[in-house]
């Protein structure tokens, strides 16, 4: 049964919230997967293709997972498996992203704020998912 789930591996050196949003999406129904940062991620992506990346921005430099969403959306391997990219630079520097006015140099599907509510987090991942299903 958990090989026909839709897998989403989750990119966050934090593991408090790796873990709260592995039960978060878990609990609807999504095979999870974690890795703390780019050389992992990385690894995890020659061995496994998710069907979504959730990516935390501020790892062990403060722009780790900008640099990552490049390396993913430029591999033609990796660049259609949707990222969303989950932050907490608008808290901590009032600066805030949107897909709309970001996607240039951001190119990523969308944006969450930490901490995430998990009603949010599951309607952005749902936002996504879907649109493989109809393409399998």
């Amino acid at each position: 049964m958990a090989d026909n789930l839709q897998r989403i591996l989750i990119i966050d050196d934090d593991p408090d919230i790796n873990e709260a949003m592995r039960i978060i999406l878990e609990s609807g129904g999504y095979n999870v997967a974690s890795a703390s940062d780019s050389q992992e991620a990385m690894e995890y992506l020659q061995h496994h293709r998710p069907d979504l990346i959730l990516l935390d921005v501020m790892m062990r430099m403060p722009d780790e997972g900008f640099q990552l969403s490049y390396q993913i959306k430029n591999n033609p391997k990796y660049a259609a498996i949707p990222v969303i990219l989950i932050t907490s630079v608008g808290q901590k520097t009032g600066f805030s992203f949107s897909p709309q006015t970001d996607e240039d140099y951001l190119p990523v599907e969308g944006f969450l704020e930490k901490p995430v509510q998990p009603e949010v987090l599951l309607d952005a991942v749902q936002k996504f998912l879907p649109q493989l299903k109809n393409t399998s």
